[in-house]
């Protein structure tokens, strides 16, 4: 991600510390700035450097602020499509050779019901998103002879950003729970992280193209 403020590269810093005493080798950091696509070959190296392959590459990142769209400025737009739909283009770029030499591949893109319900004061993050799904749509057809599967999650989490958000945007937080059939927003590791981790399995071999939805039932694609 772009530099965050003091307070939350801290914290980043004390979680990542965290999961490598509880993973060790089975984890490995890299800090850089997503919207750059050195960034993403680098992290590409890393990761086969490390683990020795890549065969499942998880997109979700993004930042954007939120503000009534006439109130959005160039640098508030770029923010989102930057280091959402450029960044996801850039990694998936980057992984391509990488995930051409497994024979059974997963890219895993996340989406938002942001888009897909048109939450106010959401435009540049509700955008990057749905450009996400549809960038998501094309490429699982084209990649599908190379049996790398491009799949979408959209999902309903209480993440640092949301907490933030609902803090400056209380009522349209209100309104975002009471929309959901389940009543809450979903945990990011017990309700979101089994769907991503089903996707990147073979039990989902024989899905590509889709967009699921884990975010409580407050929206039903047809």
């Amino acid at each position: 991600m772009r530099a965050a403020p003091e307070s939350s590269s801290w914290t980043c810093i004390r979680r990542r510390g965290a999961l490598a005493r509880e993973l060790g080798e089975d984890v490995v950091f890299l800090r850089g700035d997503v919207s750059d696509r050195a960034v993403a070959d680098r992290a590409v190296a890393t990761a086969v450097e490390h683990f020795g392959k890549l065969d499942v590459l998880v997109n979700n990142a993004i930042a954007s602020r939120q503000k009534p769209f006439e109130e959005h400025t160039d640098d508030d737009w770029h923010l989102a499509m930057d280091t959402g739909l450029s960044a996801t283009r850039n990694f998936m770029l980057a992984a391509l050779p990488e995930l051409k030499k497994t024979g059974n591949a997963s890219v895993i893109n996340f989406s938002s019901g942001a888009g897909l319900l048109g939450q106010a004061t959401q435009a540049s993050y509700a955008a990057a998103k749905e450009a996400i799904r549809g960038l998501s749509r094309v490429v699982s057809n084209e990649w599908a002879p190379l049996n790398i599967r491009v799949n979408v999650v959209c999902p309903m989490a209480l993440t640092e950003g949301v907490s933030k958000w609902a803090e400056a945007w209380p009522e349209a937080y209100a309104q975002a729970v009471a929309a959901i059939p389940l009543g809450r927003f979903g945990d990011p590791d017990r309700d979101v992280a089994p769907v991503v981790a089903f996707l990147a399995s073979n039990d989902a071999q024989y899905m590509t193209g889709q967009t699921l939805m884990a975010e409580g039932g407050s929206v039903n694609l047809h």
